[in-house]
């Protein structure tokens, strides 16, 4: 087991986790915060997966969560907002 295959295994139970907790436990506010943390992991999870893969064409997987984590949480904190 390498080096990069023992990050991937702390980033996943160090930060997934805890979010998966928040998204199962917590009030609305608390979800959103929890989708958040699990989007930072993932995009973190899946770029050291791709240090230790060696190939560099594939980081655009992680920028494509990045984006998409982030539109997703600006969507969701508008439905969380207060109704006109």
């Amino acid at each position: 087991m390498s080096g990069w295959e023992i990050a991937t295994l702390a980033l996943l139970v160090g930060g997934m986790v805890p979010a998966l907790v928040l998204v199962a436990r917590g009030g609305a506010v608390d979800r959103l915060v929890g989708l958040e943390l699990a989007s930072a992991v993932g995009a973190l999870t899946l770029l050291v997966m791709i240090q230790d893969d060696g190939r560099p064409s594939y980081l655009i997987v992680p920028l494509v969560l990045v984006l998409l984590g982030f539109a997703g949480t600006l969507v969701y904190t508008r439905l969380l907002g207060p109704k006109p």
